[in-house]
């Protein structure tokens, strides 16, 4: 038998019966094996969000289903717009949750912006900012930060971080996926709720979260999803369409930002293809082929890949222990 070429055919899937596998581990593991009566999630607008929460509300039901809006000081109010939208559309009871104060108390803006200082002395009030790569088409020999800034006027300015102001930006900006969080498991301890994570495989497999912060949860439906096919699936389970025309944010920055600019090499539909191609030996050349890029081109996105994966490796790490503790050692 001739197999299909490589191309986008290879990310089809039927979204009826992915939903019911879905859906059925979901009541396996949060029912079943944690033994909690429903689930909580944060909504950002996103469609990956989006269907997790369609997705549990056919597990749970809607009423068991929490979804949490957390905006902040930088979100774009799109986000909660989006979000509330998506919970009226599955009927799902919804908590908001302002974290821009406990965020304030913590020092996250001001650590930030002393950081962004070192780099750009003027920057304060009426500034916005951002943090961007070159992108796997620039030809560049390494991933080095840059930093865009816009001034109350609106010029911009584009400048190479240093590393230690970058680690610092990064160190500070995390404060929000971990707050985030712990608000999440709030509801989910008062509740008796899992925690459902929201990564695709894309963000899952490069290591796009933050430890202890959106990297955690209780249960991740959709981790084995290339982000083509959560779409997929988003059309099927009805996500409002306003969500699936939305392109995917990091929603973090002052600065509008892309996933792309921030981290991943190129747009999800050719990533998804890249990183598909990576993981079944697909050769550059017929990759190159499927995503209009240049063999040369894939090359450098198969060795990002790679790279990726060396430097958050520790992010899927459990705590190291000197030695294995088995649950039979444990004191009953």
């Amino acid at each position: 038998m001739t197999l299909p070429a490589f191309g986008p055919a290879v990310l089809r899937l039927d979204p009826a019966r992915e939903t019911d596998r879905i859906t059925a581990a979901l009541k396996e593991q949060v029912l079943g094996t944690l033994r909690r009566r429903g689930g909580v999630l944060g909504l950002s607008g996103g469609v990956d969000s989006s269907v997790c929460a369609a997705l549990c509300a056919r597990a749970f039901g809607p009423d068991r289903t929490l979804g949490v809006f957390m905006p902040e000081a930088d979100s774009d109010p799109e986000s909660l717009r989006l979000g509330r939208l998506v919970a009226e559309t599955h009927g799902t009871p919804a908590e908001l949750e302002d974290i821009a104060p406990i965020l304030e108390a913590a020092g996250c803006y001001r650590r930030r912006d002393e950081f962004i200082r070192q780099v750009v002395p003027d920057y304060g009030p009426g500034y916005k900012s951002k943090i961007v790569l070159p992108g796997a088409l620039s030809g560049a020999a390494y991933n080095l930060f840059t930093l865009v800034v816009q001034a109350p006027d609106g010029t911009q300015t584009r400048t190479r971080l240093p590393l230690v102001a970058y680690l610092g930006i990064v160190a500070a900006t995390n404060m929000k996926q971990r707050t985030r969080k712990q608000v999440e498991y709030y509801h989910a301890d008062r509740l008796n709720y899992a925690v459902v994570g929201t990564p695709n495989r894309l963000e899952y497999d490069q290591g796009f979260f933050v430890k202890n912060g959106d990297g955690a949860a209780d249960v991740k439906p959709i981790a084995h999803l290339y982000k083509t096919q959560v779409y997929q699936l988003a059309e099927y389970l009805g996500v409002p369409a306003e969500v699936r025309r939305r392109r995917p944010t990091t929603d973090t920055y002052s600065l509008p930002q892309s996933q792309e600019e921030f981290y991943f090499a190129l747009p999800y539909e050719q990533m998804d293809l890249c990183l598909y191609a990576f993981n079944h030996g697909i050769p550059e050349a017929e990759a190159a082929a499927a995503v209009g890029l240049t063999a040369e081109q894939v090359e450098h996105v198969f060795r990002d890949i790679q790279a990726k994966r060396r430097a958050t490796r520790y992010l899927h790490q459990p705590p190291l222990l000197v030695e294995a503790v088995e649950p039979s050692d444990r004191a009953s």
